[in-house]
């Protein structure tokens, strides 16, 4: 098992899957308990839209487990997508269409980085923007002036 999170607790492959063998953490976005996901409860209308999103805690549970198990790739991405959970849906597809080779100038990406960092505490993903300006840069992937075209 591997240390515990400082808001979380200690997680190993036995508690693999967390629906199944840690329910008790499971929460919805709105704090209802994952057993409260129910059939009868949609149609009652007792369970949202909102209810039916992933909680940043559970993706931060899944890292941990991830990370359990020597998983530390995967742990980052859902560490990752625990912080983007904040990010409305449009600003997460024009941060995809912005990193695309060519797309976005450094400045533009550092812009990004700032953004998430600023405005939605996301520092690991505004982290892994500017690595990418620096990596675009480097690889000459950066968005060209339209007199060098």
């Amino acid at each position: 098992m591997s240390a515990p999170e400082p808001s979380g607790p200690a997680l190993g492959a036995a508690d693999y899957p967390l629906s199944v063998n840690r329910q008790d953490l499971l929460r919805t976005p709105t704090g209802k308990p994952i057993t409260a996901l129910t059939m009868s409860a949609v149609v009652s209308g007792e369970i949202t839209a909102e209810d039916l999103r992933i909680a940043p805690e559970t993706l931060q549970l899944q890292a941990t487990l991830a990370e359990s198990v020597h998983r530390r790739q995967l742990a980052a991405n859902l560490r990752r997508a625990a912080e983007l959970t904040a990010v409305p849906d449009t600003e997460v597809l024009a941060m995809y269409n912005a990193l695309r080779p060519r797309a976005s100038s450094k400045e533009q990406l550092i812009g990004i980085a700032e953004n998430l960092e600023g405005k939605y505490h996301a520092t690991v993903c505004g982290a892994l923007v500017r690595e990418a300006a620096e990596v675009y840069e480097r690889r000459d992937l950066l968005a060209r002036d339209e007199e060098d075209r």
